[in-house]
C-alpha cells in the first residue's frame, strides 16, 4: 500500500549533504516555504483501516481462550439413562384343550372382564355332567332318609313279626305233645330232637322279625343321617371343582389393558399354565432407573424432577420417585486394584409420570441430567 501525506512537498537530499538523523537514505523529507528541514522529523501515522484487522484478531484470540478455559473448569454433565416400562400380564389356562376362539387382535384396547380366549376340553364337560348327575343321586338318598321309612314297610315288618310269632306257637305246642309222648316212650326220641329244633329256630324268627320291626317304626339312624349329609357335601364340592375348571377354560383379561402378543391361533391345542395372551396396561407406566449406589444417597422417595424422552422430540415430563429398591441387585462398576477403589451396586428406581402423558410407551427411553436435577 502506497502511503502519501497531503500537502507536503518531498525532497531528495544531494549526495553529498549529510542525512539528517533518524532518516531513512532515499526517503522524503519534509520542507517549509523556505526551503530548509525542519529541527524535529514528523511522526508517521497509521491509519484507522490498518488497525480494525487486528482488533478483529485479538477479540477472536480472546474468545477462544475464553471458552478454552470454561470448557476446561465446567463440570461434566451426568447423563443417567432410564426406560419407559409398564405393568405386563401374561394370560394363561388352567385347563388344557385346543382353543376354539381367539377374538382380539394384536394392540386392540380391551376393557376389563373382556374374553380373551377360548378353549374347547369335551371330557371337562363330561365330567361336570357325571357330577351333577352323582350330586342329583346324594340328595335324594337324603331326602329318603328324611322322610323315614315308609308305612308300608313298617306294616310288612308287623306282618313278618306276628308270622314269626305265630310259628313259635306252633312249635311250642309240637313240642309239647311229642315231649309228653316220649316220656311216655310212645315217641322216639330223635323226633323229640326234630321238634325241639325247630322250637329254637322260630324263637330266632321272632326275634330277627321283631327287630326288623323295631329298626321300621325307630326309622334312620343319626349316623345315617350323617352319611348321607356328607355324601351330598362332597358332590357339590366335585361339581365346585369340575366348575372352575370350566370357567378357566374362558380366558378373561383382568384389567383394561391392550393386547401386546396373541401367543396362539385358533385350533392349537395348549397346556396349562403356557400364557396364551399378554397384555400392558398403559395406564400403569413408569420410567426405570438403574442408579449407582453413590447416586441412590442423594434422592428419596416423593422427590420429583423433568426427564427427557428423545422419541417425544426430547421433550421433558416430570416424574415422582415412588419406589427405591431395598437392595442392589449388581456391580456396573467393576474397580481395578491400581485405583484401589470398590465396586458400586445398583439399585432400581421408579418414577412414575406426574401428568398422564398418551404419547408415552413402554421401551422408550428417558435422559436425566443428575448434576442439573440437584
Amino acid at each position: 500500500m502506497e502511503i502519501r501525506t497531503p500537502d507536503a512537498q518531498t525532497q531528495v537530499a544531494p549526495m553529498g549533504r549529510s542525512k539528517a538523523p533518524g532518516a531513512e537514505i532515499g526517503a522524503p523529507t519534509p520542507t517549509s516555504e523556505t526551503g530548509k528541514q525542519p529541527s524535529q522529523p514528523a511522526k508517521k501515522r497509521i491509519p484507522a483501516s490498518t488497525r480494525l484487522p487486528s482488533i478483529i484478531v485479538g477479540l477472536i484470540i480472546a474468545a477462544v481462550a475464553g471458552l478454552s478455559i470454561w470448557y476446561l473448569v465446567r463440570p461434566q454433565p451426568l447423563l443417567v439413562q432410564g426406560e419407559v416400562d409398564a405393568t405386563r400380564y401374561d394370560i394363561a389356562a388352567r385347563v388344557d384343550g385346543r382353543v376354539g376362539e381367539v377374538p382380539v387382535e394384536r394392540g386392540q384396547n380391551v376393557a376389563a372382564g373382556a374374553v380373551l380366549v377360548r378353549i374347547d376340553n369335551p371330557e371337562t364337560i363330561a365330567q361336570n355332567q357325571q357330577s351333577l348327575a352323582a350330586r342329583i343321586v346324594a340328595e335324594a338318598q337324603l331326602a329318603n332318609i328324611k322322610v323315614g321309612t315308609r308305612a308300608e314297610v313298617i306294616a310288612q315288618r308287623k306282618a313278618e313279626l306276628e308270622r314269626a310269632q305265630a310259628s313259635v306257637v306252633l312249635a311250642q305246642k309240637t313240642y309239647d305233645r311229642i315231649s309228653q309222648l316220649a316220656a311216655h316212650g310212645n315217641a322216639p326220641i330223635a323226633q323229640l330232637d326234630q321238634v325241639t329244633d325247630s322250637l329254637h329256630e322260630s324263637q330266632r324268627a321272632v326275634d330277627q322279625a321283631k327287630s326288623a320291626y323295631d329298626q321300621a317304626v325307630n326309622g334312620y339312624t343319626k349316623e345315617e343321617h350323617e352319611i348321607a349329609q356328607a355324601n351330598v357335601g362332597k358332590a357339590i364340592a366335585d361339581i365346585k371343582a369340575v366348575q372352575a375348571t370350566l370357567d378357566q377354560m374362558v380366558v378373561y383379561a383382568p384389567v383394561a389393558s391392550q393386547v401386546y402378543q396373541r401367543n396362539v391361533e385358533p385350533g392349537e391345542y395348549v397346556s396349562p399354565g403356557v400364557p396364551l395372551v399378554t397384555l400392558i396396561d398403559l395406564n400403569d407406566m413408569w420410567v426405570h432407573f438403574d442408579l449407582r449406589e453413590d447416586l441412590v444417597k442423594t434422592i428419596k422417595v416423593g422427590d420429583r424432577f423433568d426427564v427427557r424422552i428423545p422419541a417425544l422430540g426430547d421433550r421433558r415430563i416430570t416424574v415422582e420417585v415412588k419406589l427405591i429398591a431395598t437392595k442392589g441387585e449388581y456391580a456396573s462398576w467393576r474397580a481395578t486394584r491400581a485405583t484401589g477403589d470398590f465396586d458400586l451396586r445398583t439399585f432400581s428406581i421408579r418414577a412414575y409420570p406426574v401428568d398422564k402423558v398418551p404419547e408415552l410407551r413402554p421401551g422408550m427411553s428417558a435422559y436425566l441430567d443428575w448434576r442439573a436435577r440437584e
